[in-house]
């Protein structure tokens, strides 16, 4: 009977210790609240990177290199929705042939943008940091054919809904290539 009574005040020890370990805050969330604030201050849009970043369920559990993926697949599904937006388009009543033929090659080039941020999350993972970054430049890039495409005809306007996209996927990709230009140098 003694060595119960002996006991039981361990156990209750043992229990508070353990509720008040679940109830403290977890060391590990500031860590990577701290490695996701270090990551966006080398990248060129901080708030971008770190909303972007924060908002992601998996960042938690990330590297460097896991927010690097992260990023790309962030544009890689703004490029293919803006593509997706673009074909939409395509389908209206617009007889505009001028028009349907220059937002079938800019949902192309979106649709390439998007093919070269999945082959950048392919290079990421084998630690090919100069493709990588090559392919996110290309991403980076292909939304200026389309606002070129636009130029061509004095008689089409470029949307401001394009142009709003546009200016996403750069910065999308400017924050990738930041944090991709730091693993590259690491």
């Amino acid at each position: 009977m003694a060595s119960k009574l002996f006991l039981l005040p361990f156990f209750l020890f043992l229990s508070q210790l353990l509720l008040l370990l679940l109830l403290q805050p977890q060391p590990f969330v500031k860590a990577d609240t701290k490695l996701i604030r270090q990551t966006c201050k080398n990248t060129k849009y901080y708030n971008l990177c770190y909303s972007s970043l924060k908002s992601n369920p998996t960042s938690p559990n990330a590297d460097p290199k896991g927010l690097a993926v992260i990023m790309v697949q962030i544009g890689r599904a703004n490029a293919t929705a803006t593509s997706s937006y673009l074909s939409s388009k395509l389908v209206g009543p617009s007889n505009d042939t001028v028009l349907n033929r220059v937002l079938k090659e800019c949902s192309e080039k979106y649709g390439y943008a998007s093919e070269a941020l999945q082959a950048s999350l392919q290079d990421l993972n084998n630690e090919e940091y100069d493709y990588a970054y090559m392919r996110v430049t290309a991403a980076s890039d292909y939304p200026n054919v389309c606002h070129n495409a636009f130029k061509r005809y004095p008689s089409l306007v470029y949307p401001s809904e394009i142009s709003r996209r546009e200016k996403d996927l750069k910065h999308i990709c400017d924050v990738a290539l930041g944090i991709i230009d730091n693993l590259w140098n690491n």
